[in-house]
């Protein structure tokens, strides 16, 4: 059996564990990280070198990365749509992933830290503000490459990776108390996401 190791307040740990449930997969999930602690013992570095949370366990295999997880994921228990097949196809998903990354976790990531995890009377008003022309020039660019394609998801007509990669931050996008310009595909994009069991279960969730 899979055996995934993290805290599921963690937006790398919700990426796994949506896509464990759209794979429809059985697994075993471990606390570890934040709270629980766990992740600096000797035990959990000898897995993930890093100290940070998710790390899973497939039989022999020790993986970690929350894209690089999903990636395995699907080429090892996906089949077409969600994983594709063909390596130009592929590349055009992962390279959304990647976006995730470069482009959209890193304006989001001190929006998230500033609103959610740091009090009132801490918080850089000014940081804050230019995190969040950052991101909403970010979400521009995927707004309007959904507008473009006129497809429901990011990758084309069924949901993949790319959406697992991005879900945990478009979420954090629409619940954080920031000004948002209008983007409509992005929002029709969003609340499709909503509707998936695995997405309302583990990400559109309150923020902690």
């Amino acid at each position: 059996m899979l055996k995934l190791w993290g805290r599921i307040n963690s937006s790398n740990v919700m990426k796994v564990l949506w896509a464990l449930d759209e794979l429809d997969l059985s697994y075993e999930r471990v606390d570890v990280g934040g709270a629980f602690g766990g992740n600096k013992e000797a035990t959990y570095l000898a897995k993930n070198p890093n100290g940070l949370v998710p790390t899973l366990e497939d039989g022999e295999h020790v993986l970690w990365e929350s894209n690089s997880i999903v990636r395995y994921l699907s080429a090892k228990y996906g089949n077409p749509p969600f994983h594709r097949a063909d390596p130009a196809e592929r590349a055009v998903v992962e390279g959304w992933m990647d976006w995730t990354l470069t482009t959209a976790n890193v304006p989001m990531t001190p929006l998230f830290w500033g609103y959610v995890r740091t009090p009132p009377e801490q918080r850089d008003p000014a940081a804050l503000e230019e995190a969040r022309k950052k991101a909403a020039s970010a979400w521009t660019i995927l707004d309007r490459h959904l507008a473009q394609t006129g497809a429901p998801y990011v990758c084309g007509a069924d949901l993949t990776p790319a959406d697992i990669a991005l879900g945990p931050f478009v979420h954090r996008w629409f619940a954080l108390p920031v000004e948002r310009p209008s983007m409509p595909a992005l929002e029709a994009w969003y609340e499709r996401l909503k509707n998936r069991p695995g997405y309302a279960k583990w990400i559109a969730v309150p923020m902690s």
